[in-house]
């Protein structure tokens, strides 16, 4: 008999396909949920799976791994997408499948399915991720064959064949745009936002967002929060609040090293999302290119991804040398296209996350930042390892006579030889 290991969330889509791919290949189908932060989702889901037809259901606890081994590496290399997007769902792609992957080989399945379109970027960042992790596997997409389709063409044929089959799932009324959460963001798309004028900041949709309040209703009073720095990576914060904020998420401190608690990338992202996201920091709207060709909008909420990525870059300001840091930048947008179509796992990605780790390692330090009415404020920078020498940099006379400002004459003269050369052969 076929063994399918399904990639399944316990909604209507999912539940549908697992008992689809059981009766459509007379197959064992084998649930799999990865649980990278989606916080009160994955309640009741092993009963549910179990109840749609699962011989068994697996929830990978991956939140730990997800942080340390993806978030932390992909921030260290200063990802955007397109100069906005921090790639919160296409970081977790790779995480999931390789869950996935890891549970076909202990169960000796055949295949894996996913329930991700035809038209999205879901689906290349799976198999894609398959495909290098292990590439005898098969893998099956339903959206993508067309007895699927025909036999759900809409919500309404998945929610009469739930019925038929007895799925115990919620059919309510599909919500005007679709969601996907995990420690790093959340993102809305779909529905009413497929209008990219359509405002989505407004009073209408304010109950849309989980993450983070609109900077409207964001504390009148900023807050500070110091992250400290080890190797390009975040091991410690300090904050006001912080040891209640770590009792709210069973958060333990390692340990404690100059005032800081130190703690897992994990404990990290948990704190800097509340903290985020109660002052309206991290949402971005935008329309980006997808990978299959079209353009698409989404909104995005990122709340302690973006304190971490500012905080990351005040330090690489301070302590990376600028050579170095204007080759890693010229790699970001490729590092960032790499993740976001899928190719975490080639090599290119790997190699050039070589580079990246090279570059980190003096960026060591601390941080400090304040909190505003959704902005992200530098409040200070320092380092054992740092670069910058007031005695250099000062407008004042220089006691040490590092720089002599005669010497600019000739720097300025070579560097301007090619251009008077230029406009003497050629014209302005």
């Amino acid at each position: 008999m076929k063994k399918i290991v399904v990639a399944y969330s316990g909604g209507l889509d999912t539940s549908v396909l697992l008992k689809w791919l059981k009766n459509h290949y007379d197959a064992e189908v084998i649930a799999y949920c990865a649980d990278v932060g989606q916080g009160e989702e994955l309640d009741g889901l092993e009963e549910k799976a179990l109840s749609t037809g699962a011989s068994k259901c697996f929830i990978g606890d991956l939140k730990a791994d997800f942080a340390a081994d993806y978030i932390y590496p992909m921030f260290q290399a200063g990802a955007l997408y397109e100069g906005q997007y921090l790639l919160g769902t296409s970081i977790a792609r790779p995480c999931i499948s390789k869950g996935m992957v890891d549970i076909a080989q202990q169960e000796g399945a055949d295949a894996i399915a996913h329930g991700a379109t035809g038209k999205g970027n879901d689906q290349v960042r799976f198999e894609l991720s398959v495909a290098a992790l292990d590439p005898d596997l098969e893998v099956i997409a339903p959206w993508r064959m067309q007895v699927f389709r025909d036999e759900f063409p809409g919500r309404a044929e998945m929610i009469a064949y739930a019925e038929k089959e007895n799925i115990p799932v919620q059919a309510s009324a599909s919500k005007s745009y679709s969601m996907d959460r995990n420690l790093l963001h959340i993102s809305f798309e779909s529905g009413v936002l497929e209008d990219p004028w359509y405002d989505a900041s407004g009073e209408a949709d304010r109950d849309m967002y989980v993450l983070s309040v609109s900077p409207e209703e964001a504390p009148d009073k900023p807050e500070y929060v110091q992250l400290l720095f080890d190797k390009g990576r975040c091991i410690g914060l300090k904050n006001e609040r912080l040891s209640d904020l770590m009792g709210q998420h069973g958060i333990a401190s390692e340990a404690e090293q100059d005032g800081y608690a130190l703690m897992s990338p994990l404990g990290v992202m948990l704190i800097l999302n509340q903290l985020a996201g109660e002052h309206g920091i991290g949402r971005i709207d935008m329309v980006e290119n997808r990978f299959v060709g079209m353009k698409s909008r989404g909104i995005y909420e990122t709340p302690g991804g973006t304190i971490l990525l500012a905080a990351h870059r005040q330090m690489e300001s301070l302590t990376m040398d600028r050579e170095v840091m204007h080759v890693r930048d010229g790699l970001i947008p490729e590092y960032a296209k790499l993740v976001y179509n899928g190719f975490w796992f080639a090599p290119e990605r790997l190699a050039i996350q070589a580079l990246v780790e090279e570059s980190q390692k003096h960026v060591s330090g601390e941080v400090r930042l304040k909190l505003y009415k959704g902005n992200t404020i530098t409040a200070g920078r320092r380092s054992p390892l740092s670069l910058y020498n007031p005695d250099v940099a000062t407008m004042e006379a220089d006691p040490t006579n590092a720089y002599n400002q005669d010497d600019a004459s000739g720097f300025i003269r070579l560097n301007a030889l090619r251009l008077k050369t230029g406009v003497k052969v050629h014209g302005n």
